[in-house]
C-alpha cells in the first residue's frame, strides 16, 4: 500500500479573512511544507527565508482552480509544485512508462 504525503503550506505573507471567523491565510509566494520539518520541499529554510507556516492549509488549496485559500497567492514555487504535485488547472497527467524493458 502506497501512502501519499500530506503537504501543508509555508508562505511569505499572511492575511486574515474576516468573513469565516478570522482565519489566517497565506499570501505572496507559497511553498509546500511537510509538518515536522524545518524546511520546504524545495529546500528553503523556513526561518532564514522568513516563511510563515500554515499547518491548517493543505497544499492543494493554494491553487487558484481549487477555490480554497488562493485568494492572495501571487506565486506558487515551481520546484515545490513539481515535487509535491501540481493539481491546478495546468495539471498534466503523471509520466508513466507504457512498455518497460524486460
Amino acid at each position: 500500500m502506497v501512502r501519499t504525503k500530506q503537504y501543508a503550506v509555508a508562505a511569505s505573507g499572511q492575511w486574515t479573512e474576516e468573513e469565516e471567523g478570522r482565519r489566517r491565510l497565506p499570501s505572496g509566494e507559497v511553498h509546500a511544507w511537510e509538518p515536522g520539518r524545518n524546511e520546504t520541499v524545495c529546500g528553503l529554510s523556513l526561518s532564514r527565508s522568513r516563511l510563515t507556516r500554515f499547518p491548517h492549509i493543505t497544499w492543494t488549496d493554494t491553487f487558484p482552480a481549487s477555490g480554497g485559500a488562493a485568494d492572495r497567492v501571487r506565486r506558487v514555487c515551481p520546484r515545490c509544485a513539481s515535487l509535491a504535485g501540481r493539481r491546478g488547472g495546468d495539471a498534466r497527467p503523471g509520466w508513466q512508462r507504457t512498455h518497460p524493458r524486460p
